[in-house]
């Protein structure tokens, strides 16, 4: 059986209790077919001491910042960042920086692999701020909860800020925007390890949308619409079910009794991203999920998604995941053998 990829979670002074769970929720709902865990979830602070959190409550772990050293994925939940930080929670947060800056440093030319081979940091909400200040961001894209942005791009000028979408995979280094996109970008790492079919898996044992793009809009002004309000959910529904069929915006705003013009508005008002934007994120997904779950030829994948040709498929495959469909099957194919018991 081979050794479950281990995530530890890192509680430090003001942490946010809620978003300091998403990781054990989403990663202990992930599970191979036969339903059997595919990852270990550990909480620790820098001390292993009890953590004061941002609510009426502190919260107590059974450990320190050794636990990253066996980690490979560490998850930094949002802190309270509004207030200056007493001397203590200063050194705690150093000390969290430095443990975080080994882990994604190369190792020592002679001393072989180090921890950092392999191991990937990831940042919810304000959890990037204790990034930055350690100086893993400067350089990279990031990302952090729109409402902190300004004061984030003033304290951190080094970080390439994009305040607008939900997530960045920047590959080692990952940041999520606020506390619902830390459920998308955990998700999005489980996608990443595991595929489609085990992601959308996890997502429905948590109630919670399979998938949304890292480039979706953090905030979007009408989310809802009024109940008077006309949606474009049915629209939707109905091109999720006919996603072979060659969708144009005159037939989407025809299921929803609209114009194109007023379907485009409130489409975009509700999702955050253009129909067309959004029919291509469905193709993609599903044609994932048909390559990892089916053994269909890549054109008539590429049928069966409304993308007409493999040639059209693997275009779009290659702006999305950076691989051929060829490839993506013989990867995920890989690691289903792999994961069989001897």
């Amino acid at each position: 059986m081979p050794r479950l990829h281990r995530v530890v979670v890192l509680a430090l002074p003001g942490v946010f209790p809620f978003e300091l769970g998403i990781a054990a929720r989403v990663f202990g709902a992930a599970r191979d077919a036969e339903g059997r865990a595919l990852y270990e979830v550990v909480t620790c602070s820098v001390d292993g001491r009890p953590v004061a959190t941002n609510a009426d409550f502190r919260v107590a772990v059974e450990r320190d910042l050794t636990a990253t050293s066996e980690a490979d994925t560490v998850v930094v939940p949002p802190i309270d960042v509004t207030g200056e930080p007493t001397p203590a929670d200063d050194a705690l947060l150093d000390a969290a920086g430095a443990a975080l800056r080994a882990l994604l440093s190369p190792p020592e030319p002679g001393r072989g692999h180090g921890p950092a081979a392999d191991v990937r940091v990831a940042s919810i909400c304000t959890g990037a701020d204790v990034l930055a200040r350690a100086g893993i961001l400067d350089g990279r894209p990031a990302t952090t909860h729109w409402g902190h942005a300004e004061v984030f791009r003033a304290r951190y000028p080094r970080v390439r800020l994009d305040p607008d979408v939900l997530y960045v995979d920047d590959g080692d280094v990952l940041t999520a925007a606020g506390a619902a996109s830390g459920i998308d970008l955990c998700l999005h790492l489980v996608r990443r390890d595991h595929g489609v079919e085990v992601a959308n898996r996890a997502a429905r044992a948590c109630v919670v949308p399979p998938h949304r793009d890292g480039g979706q809009a953090q905030y979007i002004d009408h989310p809802v619409p009024a109940p008077a309000d006309a949606s474009t959910a049915e629209a939707r529904a109905w091109a999720l079910q006919h996603l072979d069929a060659p969708l144009d915006l005159a037939t989407l705003a025809g299921r929803a009794a609209m114009s194109v013009r007023t379907f485009t508005r409130r489409f975009r008002d509700e999702v955050g991203l253009s129909p067309n934007r959004w029919l291509t994120q469905q193709r993609v997904a599903l044609a994932l999920r048909l390559l990892e779950t089916s053994d269909l030829p890549v054109d008539q994948v590429a049928q069966r998604v409304g993308m007409g040709t493999a040639a059209s498929l693997r275009l779009h495959l290659a702006a999305s995941v950076g691989v051929s469909p060829t490839a993506y099957r013989r990867t995920f194919r890989a690691r289903d053998e792999a994961a069989l018991p001897a």
